[in-house]
């Protein structure tokens, strides 16, 4: 008596006919097709719209409202302007300069900081550089988080600066 074949069933022919090689060879085309369908990133919120800051100098409008007590500060407009992108303001330093208030190691966490000598001078520590005298139309700029403090400052010094965002958080740290 003579073995009959048996045939396979059908899905198994199919699969063994897509594996090896063949289907390797198919693999990269349908990468290459996924990899360039374009990459749309995510929407950012639009920001509001930004209008323009004027600010002619008026004595009145030094205030004692800062972040330090024994300065005043001239608000320029730019927070509410730019919507809390930024801010700019005009500080007095009041002298004389009481180092044991001044003095205070600390940091801001924020994305940019800048500050323009307009009168007198400051003596400043910043993490890394040291200290450093500046003096009227010397300016710097403060990385992010970096640790700085004031140690000295001249009776009639005035600083510009500028940060973003407008509103920040100031650590005070142990020297």
């Amino acid at each position: 008596m003579a073995k009959q074949k048996t045939s396979r069933p059908a899905t198994k022919t199919a699969v063994k006919k897509r594996s090896g090689l063949e289907a390797v060879a198919r693999s990269p085309a349908r990468i290459a097709v996924k990899a360039r369908a374009p990459i749309v990133p995510p929407k950012k919120p639009a920001r509001p719209r930004q209008r323009i800051a004027i600010s002619h100098y008026r004595e009145e409008d030094f205030k004692a409202d800062g972040l330090r007590a024994y300065a005043k500060y001239r608000d320029l407009g730019i927070a509410a302007a730019s919507h809390g992108l930024a801010q700019a303001h005009v500080i007095r330093l009041q002298g004389p300069c009481d180092p044991a208030e001044v003095s205070k190691l600390h940091l801001h966490h924020v994305d940019f900081q800048m500050v323009y000598v307009l009168k007198g001078w400051v003596k400043t520590y910043m993490d890394g550089q040291g200290e450093t005298l500046m003096k009227e139309g010397s300016a710097w700029t403060q990385p992010p988080k970096i640790k700085h403090m004031i140690l000295d400052y001249s009776d009639d010094v005035e600083l510009l600066e500028v940060i973003l965002p407008a509103e920040f958080k100031t650590v005070e740290l142990k020297a």
